[in-house]
């Protein structure tokens, strides 16, 4: 039995390694060296299965060593550059119109011009419908102001291609636009609504656990994007609308729900266009708060907020909205005045 596994082993040949220079072989000849140079094949069986070995060894090596440099790159998505008008928005797009005319837009669009493409890549999705393999179409899953700038700028699209289902989809804008905060409460909410409209989650509650946001601030953004659309017009923009302001909103809209509807068209038509906060109180508190001409509309009253004898803190709101506080002269030193400061910064964040 020995000799016939002997006699195998010696079938067992290691493949032939070229020598490094070939022309130095007696007798080589040109174009030869592979196989013609190779070294001298081991003699005995147990030789040639050692050598073999060895040779499965240093492939297996570089297998590993192969798959430890590809782990680096385990989940990244490839970065395409990409027509954007082969690039349609989500169709559960959260971006009123007027988030494409603002300050921030433009800034935003001048940076791209500047870099010639828009330096933060937006993600996106392959869809089927009126597209072929040779010109694939594309839905966003976020980015749609970059995807807008670079549109208007005829520049190309910086893009993450992905795959994902409709809800992964959902929840990855969401999730990058809550990470950036300049969604407004109005659109946070039109995003929630439309996608319980569509069926995307059963409940409130649901959605809120699979975003990990907490019901109430959800609740609250429903309430402000269920307002009816007379409501919402009577603010200079949807973008304007606090959260801090849905219960007032949803109790009038409960309490007399055509009276709110007159008094949103009685701001709607105000020349010149009221700031929020006065149409705010126009719908909330009804005839106790008439619409005035700001040409013309007097201050509010000041409040008195704080007295010390003859000396007084005063608060005024005038017809813009603008809030102003005086204090006389002795009432608070360079400490006090600080720690005023920092609460009046810690409310407005709060509010934020």
């Amino acid at each position: 039995m020995s000799k016939k596994l002997a006699a195998k082993a010696l079938l067992i040949q290691a493949p032939p390694a070229p020598s490094a220079h070939p022309a130095a072989v007696p007798g080589a000849k040109p174009g030869a060296g592979a196989l013609d140079a190779a070294e001298p094949r081991p003699k005995t069986a147990p030789g040639s299965m050692a050598h073999f070995m060895a040779s499965q060894s240093s492939a297996v090596r570089e297998a590993e060593d192969l798959r430890e440099r590809l782990k680096a790159f385990d989940g990244a998505q490839p970065v395409r550059l990409l027509d954007p008008k082969t690039v349609k928005p989500s169709r559960w797009a959260n971006r009123h119109e007027a988030s494409f005319a603002d300050a921030a837009f433009a800034e935003l669009k001048a940076e791209i011009a500047a870099a010639g493409v828009n330096v933060q890549p937006v993600s996106v999705r392959r869809v089927l419908n009126g597209s072929t393999p040779a010109a694939p179409a594309y839905e966003l899953v976020f980015g749609h102001r970059r995807h807008r700038a670079c549109l208007e700028l005829g520049l190309p699209l910086q893009a993450m291609v992905t795959d994902m289902g409709d809800r992964e989809l959902f929840e990855a804008m969401e999730r990058e636009n809550r990470a950036r905060k300049n969604l407004s409460a109005w659109e946070q909410g039109a995003m929630y609504k439309r996608a319980l409209d569509e069926g995307l989650y059963p409940s409130q509650r649901k959605l809120s656990e699979a975003l990990g946001v907490d019901v109430a601030l959800v609740s609250k953004s429903l309430s402000l994007a269920r307002l009816p659309d007379a409501v919402v017009a009577a603010f200079p923009s949807p973008l304007d609308i606090q959260f801090r302001w849905a219960q007032p909103l949803a109790e009038a809209l409960q309490k007399d729900p055509e009276g709110l509807i007159a008094r949103a068209r009685q701001a709607r038509a105000a020349q010149p266009p009221l700031p929020a906060a006065r149409v705010l109180a126009l719908l909330v508190d009804g005839p106790a708060a008439p619409v005035l001409n700001r040409s013309t509309a007097p201050a509010v009253a000041a409040q008195v907020i704080a007295r010390v004898g003859a000396r007084r803190a005063l608060m005024s709101t005038d017809s813009d909205g603008r809030v102003t506080i005086r204090v006389d002269a002795g009432l608070l030193n360079d400490d006090a005045q600080a720690q005023v400061a920092a609460a009046i910064a810690q409310i407005i964040e709060g509010q934020a």
